[in-house]
C-alpha cells in the first residue's frame, strides 16, 4: 500500500525554552514531539506525579493495611500479558519487601476462563481463602466476578488502567486514573504503573504507622522500576511525561546491573546488552518473550521468571519462553498466509471494495496470536481490524473471541461501545482503550458484526484517514548521518507512543540490495549528497541499511536507481565495533 509522507513541523523550536547545551537535534525533535521547556524533558523521579493524585487510593490503602495487620491472605488476579505479568510479579515482591508475604497470585488462563476477574476465577479464588483480591491490569469490567466475590465474603481493591463501561464494579474500591471520579493528569498509566503507584502509596501508610522497623527495613520502591519499565513499553500505552520517568528510570536501573534476575535472563536469552538498553528493546525483545507465555501457554511462567531470584532458574524460563516466541511466531507465520490469501481474494472481486472496518476469522487459527496478527493486518492496509479464533480449539465451538487494532482517528472502543448499542445481544462482552480492544461472539454473530462494525468505521473515517501516513522528522544533513547522532538518539529520552523515535528522510543511490533471513532486504547506500567522515564507516560515501519484511515480491528492484528511504538512525554492533545503519521504515522508488 501506498503512503504519504509528512514532515513534523519545526517551528516551535525557536519558541522552546531548553538548556543551551542541549544539541541543535534534540532540541528540534523534543519541539517536534510538543516538549517547549527543560520541564518537558526533566526526567528525574521528582517530576514524578504524587500518588495521592489518584482517587480512592487512601481508600485502597486503608483496605490493603487491614488485611497486613490481620495477617490475611491477599490473592492477586492477574492479565495474561505482558503488563499483566509484571503488574503481578511488582504487587508481590513489593509485599514481600514489606514484610507481608501471605500472599498469592492468579491468573485465568485466556483458554479456559478468559479475562479479568469473572464468577468462575472467583470459585477457584475461594480454595486459598483469600480476605483480600487485588486484581491488577484487569477487573474494571469485571461486573459479575466482583460481585461474586463480595457475596463470598471476600473484599476486592480493582487496580486496572482500562476504559471504564457505564457500570462500575461493586468492588471495594477502585484505582484507574480513566475513571471518572479521578483527576489524576497522566491518564495513560499502564497498569504496572497504577500498581506501583498504589505499593508507593502503601508504603507511605506503612511508614505513618510506624511499620518499618531495623528488623523490617523499609523498601525503596525504585527496585520495582524494572518492572514498571518493562510493562509500560510492552503494552503500547502512551508514553507522556509521567510514563517516560517511569521507563527512565527503570531502564537506568537496569543499564546499571539492578535489574532483578529475571529480566537479566529475558535480556540475554534475546541477545542484547543490559548496559545498553533502550526502550525499544524491551518492545520488540523482552515483552514477546513474556507475551508468549500468555498466549501460547500459561502466563505463569512468565511471571515465575519475574519473580525468582535464582540467576541459573531465571535462565531456564527465560529459555523456555524464548522457544515458546520462535513457537509464537511460527505460528503467526502461518496465520499470516492464511489472511494473506484471504484478502487478496476479497481485493480480486469485481465490485467489491475492502471493507473500511476489517473482520477476519478463520476456524484454524489461534486465539493468542490473533491480536499480533490485527496489528499486521492494519498496519498494511490502513483501518481498523478486528480478527478472531474459535474460543477454544474444539470445531463445534460456538463463541469466537477476538481482538482488535485501530489507527489514528478511530476509538476502537468507543466504536465497539457504539455497534454494541445499536445492536442489544450482538457483542457478547468487549473491553479496552483506544488503540486495542477484545471483544466475544457467538459464533453464528459474526457476519452481522462484520456488517454493523463496518457500518460504524464507515461513518467515522474519510478517505484521508484511511491514507496511509509515514511521519518524519525531515531530512539530516550529511554530517547529521553519524554513530554520534544515533548513539545521542537512542539514550536521549525513552521513546514510544504517542512519543515516537525519530525518523527521518533522505535521498539515496541504491549500491547494493539483496534479500537476507528470507524477508528482509539489505541495502548498501549512497546519500545522493555524500555523507560526512565521521560517520566512521570504512568508506565514508556509503551507508548500510535494512528494510525489514519487505514484499519480496517487489524488492530487490534491480531497476531501482534512487530510492526515498524513511529510516531511523541505528548503531550496528559487530565484533566490538559500533558502526552507524539505517533502519529503513518506508521505500519508495525515486528513478
Amino acid at each position: 500500500m501506498s503512503a504519504l509522507i509528512q514532515r513534523r513541523p519545526h517551528a516551535t523550536v525557536v519558541e522552546a525554552d531548553f538548556a543551551e547545551d542541549l544539541s541543535p537535534l534534540l532540541r528540534r525533535l523534543f519541539a517536534a514531539r510538543g516538549a517547549q521547556s527543560g520541564d518537558d524533558i526533566d526526567l528525574s523521579m521528582s517530576s514524578l506525579l504524587a500518588p495521592n493524585l489518584l482517587h480512592g487510593i487512601d481508600q485502597a490503602v486503608d483496605l490493603i493495611i487491614a488485611a497486613i495487620e490481620s495477617d490475611a491472605r491477599i490473592l492477586i488476579v492477574g492479565d495474561f500479558d505482558a503488563d499483566g505479568a509484571t503488574s503481578c510479579a511488582l504487587a508481590i515482591r513489593a509485599f514481600d519487601a514489606m514484610g507481608h508475604s501471605n500472599v498469592r497470585f492468579i491468573v485465568p488462563n485466556r483458554f479456559e476462563y478468559g479475562y479479568g476477574l469473572t464468577p468462575e476465577i472467583v470459585e477457584l479464588a475461594k480454595q486459598q481463602n483469600p480476605s483480600l483480591i487485588i486484581t491488577v491490569d484487569n477487573g474494571i469490567s469485571s461486573i459479575d466476578g466482583v460481585s461474586a466475590a463480595r457475596a463470598a465474603g471476600i473484599d476486592v481493591l480493582v487496580t486496572d488502567h482500562h476504559l471504564p463501561g457505564e457500570q462500575l464494579p461493586d468492588a471495594n474500591v477502585i484505582v484507574n486514573p480513566n475513571q471518572r471520579a479521578c483527576d489524576f493528569p497522566s491518564k495513560a498509566l499502564a497498569g504496572v504503573g497504577v500498581i506501583f503507584y498504589v505499593m508507593s502509596a502503601l508504603r507511605a501508610g506503612l511508614r505513618k504507622k510506624q511499620w518499618f522497623s531495623d528488623q523490617r527495613p523499609e523498601p525503596n520502591m525504585a527496585d520495582f522500576l524494572d518492572l514498571v519499565a518493562l510493562g509500560t513499553v510492552a503494552d503500547v500505552v502512551p508514553l507522556d511525561k509521567n510514563n517516560r520517568i517511569l521507563v527512565e528510570q527503570g531502564l537506568r536501573r537496569i543499564r546499571s546491573g539492578k535489574s532483578c534476575a529475571g529480566i537479566r535472563a529475558l535480556i540475554e536469552v534475546s541477545g542484547r546488552s543490559a548496559a545498553k538498553l533502550v526502550a525499544s528493546d524491551m518492545g520488540f525483545a523482552l515483552g514477546p518473550r513474556l507475551n508468549a507465555a500468555g498466549r501460547l501457554d500459561d502466563i505463569s511462567i512468565g511471571i515465575g521468571c519475574l519473580l525468582t531470584d535464582d540467576a541459573a532458574l531465571a535462565r531456564d524460563i527465560a529459555t523456555e519462553l524464548d522457544s515458546m516466541n520462535r513457537d509464537r511466531r511460527q505460528i503467526e507465520q502461518g496465520m499470516q498466509v492464511q489472511a494473506d490469501a484471504a484478502l487478496e481474494k476479497l481485493e480480486q472481486q469485481p465490485n467489491t471494495d475492502m471493507p473500511i472496518g476489517l473482520c477476519l476469522f478463520d476456524e484454524n487459527w489461534h486465539q493468542g496470536v490473533v491480536g499480533i496478527l490485527a496489528s499486521r493486518v492494519k498496519d498494511r492496509y490502513q483501518r481498523p481490524v478486528i480478527c478472531f479464533a474459535l474460543a477454544n480449539d474444539s470445531e463445534d465451538c460456538v463463541d469466537l473471541k477476538g481482538s482488535a487494532r485501530s489507527i489514528k482517528g478511530f476509538h476502537i472502543r468507543d466504536a465497539l461501545d457504539a455497534v454494541a448499542a445499536r445492536h442489544p445481544g450482538l457483542i457478547e462482552k468487549f473491553g479496552g482503550h483506544a488503540m486495542a480492544a477484545g471483544l466475544s461472539l457467538k459464533r453464528e454473530s459474526f457476519d452481522a458484526f462484520a456488517q454493523a462494525f463496518n457500518i460504524e468505521a464507515s461513518r467515522q473515517l474519510s478517505d484521508d484517514d484511511l491514507q496511509s501516513k509515514i511521519i518524519s522528522d525531515g531530512g539530516l544533513d550529511a554530517a547529521e548521518i553519524s554513530i554520534d547522532n544515533a548513539l545521542l538518539i537512542n539514550y536521549a529520552m525513552p521513546w514510544g507512543q504517542q512519543f515516537p523515535e525519530p525518523a527521518f528522510d533522505n535521498e539515496f543511490t541504491v549500491v547494493q540490495q539483496r534479500i537476507v533471513g528470507g524477508k528482509h532486504l539489505k541495502l548498501v547506500l549512497k546519500a545522493v549528497h555524500g555523507l560526512s567522515s565521521d560517520n566512521q564507516n570504512t568508506n565514508s560515501d556509503i551507508i548500510d541499511a535494512i528494510a525489514f519484511n519487505v514484499d519480496i515480491k517487489i524488492w530487490p528492484d534491480d531497476s531501482v536507481n534512487t530510492v526515498t528511504a524513511v529510516y531511523r538512525l541505528d548503531i550496528n554492533r559487530y565484533r566490538g565495533r559500533e558502526t552507524v545503519q539505517l533502519i529503513v521504515e518506508h521505500l519508495e522508488k525515486v528513478s
